[in-house]
C-alpha cells in the first residue's frame, strides 16, 4: 500500500503537535512543532512528494511555520468542516487519486478522511474512534516525531530517503 503514495495530508493539533495549546502575552494561542518531524516534511517536499494539511484550527502563525516546512500555501485548508471535501479538492488540483494520498489524523473530524484516503495513519495517543478508522497507528504520540517516523518508513520503503544537500540548501 505505502509503495503507491505520492502525497502526504496532515491535520494539526495532535498530529504535528503534542495537542497542547499555550497563550502568548496577548491571550493568542502557540503551537510547538517538532523539528524530527519538520525535517521530514522537507525532505518529503524536497523528494517530491506532494504535502497538505487540512485543519479546523486557523492560525497565521501556523501557516507560516508550513511555508517554512515546504507547504503551498494553496494547499493549507484551514478552518475545514468537511475534511474529505478539502482533500478531494487537494486530490483533483494535484491529479491525485484519493488511494495515492496519506493522511495523518488523530480525532472525530479525521474519521471520515481516515477511510476515504489511501493510507491513514493514526499516532499512539489519537482517540479510539481515529485508531479504528486509521490503516495503521502508529507506536509515537502526535507532535513526537510521529510525522517523521510515518514519513521516513514511507519513503525509506521507495528508496527515497535521500539527502541532498546542495538541493536541499537551494529549496530550505
Amino acid at each position: 500500500m505505502v509503495q503507491n503514495l505520492k502525497a502526504f495530508v496532515f491535520d494539526i493539533d495532535g498530529v504535528l503537535t503534542d495537542n497542547t495549546s499555550m497563550l502568548d502575552a496577548n491571550c493568542q494561542p502557540m503551537r510547538a512543532f517538532n523539528e524530527k518531524d519538520s525535517f521530514a516534511i522537507r525532505m518529503a517536499r524536497m523528494n517530491g512528494y506532494g504535502l497538505g494539511v487540512i485543519t479546523g484550527g486557523s492560525m497565521m502563525a501556523v501557516k507560516q511555520r508550513l511555508a517554512v516546512f515546504g507547504v503551498p500555501e494553496e494547499d493549507i485548508y484551514m478552518h475545514t468542516k468537511d475534511k474529505p471535501r478539502a482533500f478531494d479538492d487537494f486530490c483533483t488540483r494535484h491529479g491525485y487519486a484519493p488511494e495515492e494520498v496519506a493522511y495523518l489524523g488523530d480525532d472525530i473530524p479525521d474519521v471520515a478522511l481516515l477511510r476515504h484516503c489511501g493510507w491513514g495513519v493514526a499516532p499512539a495517543d489519537a482517540v479510539q474512534e481515529a485508531k479504528d478508522a486509521a490503516d495503521f497507528v502508529s507506536d509515537r504520540e502526535g507532535g513526537k516525531a510521529f510525522v517523521r517516523s510515518v514519513l521516513e518508513s514511507v519513503m525509506k520503503a521507495q528508496g527515497r530517503w535521500i539527502f541532498d544537500v546542495a538541493r536541499y540548501d537551494a529549496m530550505f
